[in-house]
């Protein structure tokens, strides 16, 4: 997570698996303390749609050009203090390019040696397109006026 909360993206999640059964569980433990009790997740995907392959895009092939493009994938996490978006990194994704991803989402330092890499500009893409997503998709939970 990023140290200032608040952006369209403050962070990325990187699951080992596809299953959101199995890996919410943990995601949910390690929110809890920085946003309080959690209070509501939403996603912005459908279990039908396609994830973004982020390694082919490093190979070139960048966006799928199916009939209906695949977008960065982004959960919303509403605690009882605040909420973030994270962008979801594909569990499949490699090391080396899951990990810039995840140094980008969060604006932590990158190293100058990764900056002029096919890798580097990959993540700057995916966080980009993730910050679009994010601003179109994403909203602020209205609390109760009690609260």
């Amino acid at each position: 997570m990023a140290r200032q909360l608040g952006a369209d993206i403050d962070g990325a999640w990187w699951p080992n698996s596809a299953s959101l059964a199995t890996e919410l569980p943990n995601l949910v433990a390690a929110l809890q303390h920085p946003l309080g009790e959690i209070v509501e997740i939403r996603l912005n995907w459908l279990e039908t749609e396609g994830q973004l392959d982020l390694d082919a895009m490093v190979a070139g092939s960048r966006w799928a050009t199916s009939t209906q493009p695949k977008r960065p994938r982004l959960v919303r996490v509403s605690g009882h203090t605040t909420d973030i978006t994270l962008l979801v990194v594909p569990p499949k994704t490699s090391r080396a390019l899951g990990a810039l991803v995840m140094r980008c989402a969060a604006v932590l330092p990158i190293d100058d040696a990764y900056r002029d890499t096919t890798l580097f500009a990959t993540a700057d893409s995916v966080v980009d397109a993730a910050l679009s997503e994010s601003a179109r998709w994403a909203r602020p939970i209205h609390r109760a006026a009690a609260e």
